[in-house]
């Protein structure tokens, strides 16, 4: 524990593989590391980075780095791949794509299987990033898997979510359509240096228009970049510090930070009741309520709170 709020990245490494490999419910180990490392997190910018495959993510993520470490920032990534059907493991690899930084002490890079997730992240991304937070990490960078309009569970974990388009990806309507225009904080047009990046960025900036924000709202800024060669990537930096400020001056980062904890207490609570659910004498249990469903002989509602436990007021209405 000592070892990881230090910066050894073997030690961070280890906790990250302790929180992916927990059983459901967290376990004691896990558990016992959650509350150890609590007083120490909600220190660390939290950037999301998302959109459709092929736009570029894993490029800008590493020259978000290269521009981050520039500042004398400490970088943690998080680059959520497609799970493997064989092995169940990240199945690119990003610390290959990003090997830039394989020797640079102030930079961690995991890759995590989503494992089938949903949403663009892993299950135990929240934990995982609550680790790197804890070890002092000034920047987490969180990459989505990259799935189009499951992907936007980012925008609940990500203090600056930064959506990311491209020209040749499709009309503005279809992007209109992906779901995830409507996350953003930062929007950046990767691969500016093709043809049709200016009028991605007219379709995208009249959409933005469209979107009803109250008075004294965060104005989305829409950037673009050349990742592979680092061009504007100074200006995207900029803008997710600008967010930054935004967020702690209105106080809106504490209220999304109250949300994200609040999801995750939720996804927690909710793992282990289909935890206690997955026992023996509770399958049975549950099996005999479907039963009595599907017969008509009791309701969904009724069998649902009894299975919730026996005494307790209908779901959804005070005592």
């Amino acid at each position: 524990m000592e070892a990881a709020r230090g910066g050894s990245p073997r030690a961070v490494a280890r906790l990250i593989s302790l929180v992916e490999e927990a059983p459901a419910g967290g376990g004691t180990a896990l558990r016992e590391v959650m509350a150890a490392l609590a007083p120490y997190a909600g220190n660390a910018m939290v950037v999301g980075i998302t959109g459709s495959p092929g736009v570029g993510k894993s490029t800008t993520t590493n020259a978000l780095v290269k521009e981050l470490r520039a500042t004398g920032r400490r970088v943690g990534v998080l680059a959520v791949d497609p799970s493997s059907p064989f092995s169940g493991g990240a199945l690119l690899g990003d610390r290959v794509r990003m090997s830039d930084h394989a020797s640079d002490d102030g930079v961690f890079i995991r890759s995590m299987a989503s494992r089938g997730h949903l949403g663009g992240l892993a299950w135990t991304t929240p934990q995982a990033l609550r680790v790197l937070d804890a070890a002092g990490f000034d920047v987490i960078l969180i990459e989505t898997v990259g799935v189009g309009q499951s992907e936007i569970e980012i925008a609940a974990l990500a203090d600056t979510t930064m959506v990311l388009v491209a020209p040749g990806m499709g009309d503005g309507i279809q992007a209109a359509k992906a779901g995830i225009l409507e996350i953003g904080d930062v929007y950046v047009i990767n691969k500016a240096d093709r043809d049709g990046a200016d009028s991605v960025r007219r379709d995208l900036r009249g959409m933005l228009a469209l979107a009803d924000r109250p008075d004294g709202a965060w104005k989305p800024p829409l950037l673009k970049t050349v990742a592979q060669s680092g061009e504007g990537l100074d200006e995207v930096v900029g803008a997710v510090d600008a967010h930054r400020r935004w967020l702690t001056e209105t106080g809106e980062l504490a209220r999304r930070r109250t949300r994200r904890a609040r999801e995750e207490i939720e996804a927690i609570a909710l793992d282990g009741l289909r935890s206690r659910w997955g026992e023996v004498g509770a399958v049975g249990e549950l099996d005999e309520l479907a039963a009595s469903v599907a017969a008509g002989e009791s309701d969904p509602y009724a069998a649902a709170d009894r299975l919730l436990g026996a005494g307790r007021p209908p779901l959804g209405l005070a005592p």
